[in-house]
């Protein structure tokens, strides 16, 4: 008997994840693209995880369970692309959905550019509830530089990528001691090389599920994270950092001022964001000048809502 070894390798890091890894795994089961294997990495679940995955092998042999002791995102992807057996590996985080045309569209995409390490595609955003919100990403899909890469991730999340195993090979896998910004990190990493291009598909091919943390320490520790990647930059672009820091850094700034402003944090925690965004670069307001002042209206209108209507003494959401 001829076995045919899985052209793409999914890989699925789960931590708690029992209640959204069902509808995952069935996103990937009804891809018109067969031939893959998936892996499924319990990072040191404490739910019923293992046990869901378990029912999905009973029925699926091409399902696998790959189990280790809880060390996040970064770590639990980097032991699937090592026991991935495909040239090409595909990521979805448990609580993202795939269309089912998703590797179909990806491989043909990666079959016409030998120069493609990553496609990615639009990404409709649910809510926490993995309710449609009308939202379609609006990220720059092609003809992508590093400085872009610097401060905005036009890929979203990494449920959207589909990728050349042998460029790990050649880059490295994800950086471990990253909690945020850790795939930012990688995809400038890897478009640095001067090798390898990152393109996208003018398609929805991923949903993708928000989540519905709204705490103020939340956005800081992305602020910390994406300060990692900087000084990781430093090491293999300096000359990129040193020309596009002050630009990039505002426009991360804007980001989690808008993001801020649409979780209703308290107003201070938006107008900190924007005021250190402009004060990094105020060319910003000439930077997608729409964004940019929509932000700042918005940031500073609800700073004057709460001073106006907030009853005196009265706590916000931290």
């Amino acid at each position: 008997m001829t076995i045919i070894s899985p052209m793409v390798s999914v890989i699925i890091p789960a931590y708690n994840a029992a209640e959204f890894l069902p509808t995952a795994i069935a996103s990937v089961q009804q891809q018109t693209f067969t031939n893959w294997e998936l892996l499924i990495i319990n990072d040191g679940s404490t739910d019923n995880t293992i046990e869901v995955v378990r029912q999905y092998q009973k029925t699926n042999q091409n399902i696998y369970l790959i189990n280790q002791i809880n060390q996040g995102v970064s770590t639990a992807r980097n032991l699937g692309i090592k026991k991935s057996q495909s040239k090409i590996i595909a990521f979805l985080d448990a609580d993202d959905q795939w269309l089912p045309d998703k590797l179909q569209q990806h491989l043909q995409h990666l079959q016409s550019n030998p120069r493609l390490a990553v496609s990615f595609a639009q990404v409709e955003i649910l809510n926490q509830n993995g309710e449609p919100t009308g939202q379609v990403s609006s990220s720059r899909l092609t003809n992508l530089k590093p400085e872009y890469l610097l401060s905005e991730n036009p890929t979203t999340t990494t449920s959207n990528w589909v990728v050349r195993k042998e460029v790990f090979t050649q880059v490295g896998g994800f950086s471990a001691d990253m909690s945020y910004s850790e795939d930012l990190e990688w995809l400038l990493r890897v478009i640095c090389t001067g090798v390898w291009e990152i393109a996208g598909i003018n398609q929805v091919l991923t949903r993708y599920r928000t989540s519905s943390a709204g705490l103020s320490s939340n956005l800081y520790r992305m602020e910390a994270g994406w300060n990692q990647l900087v000084e990781k930059a430093k090491v293999y672009a300096p000359q990129l950092v040193k020309k596009h820091f002050a630009l990039a850094q505002a426009l991360h700034l804007r980001y989690l001022a808008r993001r801020a402003f649409r979780l209703q944090l308290p107003a201070e925690v938006g107008i900190d964001f924007m005021t250190r965004a402009l004060a990094s670069d105020w060319q910003l307001l000439f930077h997608q000048p729409r964004r940019s002042l929509f932000t700042l209206i918005a940031v500073f209108g609800a700073w004057m809502m709460e001073k106006v209507f907030l009853p005196k003494g009265a706590e916000v959401r931290k």
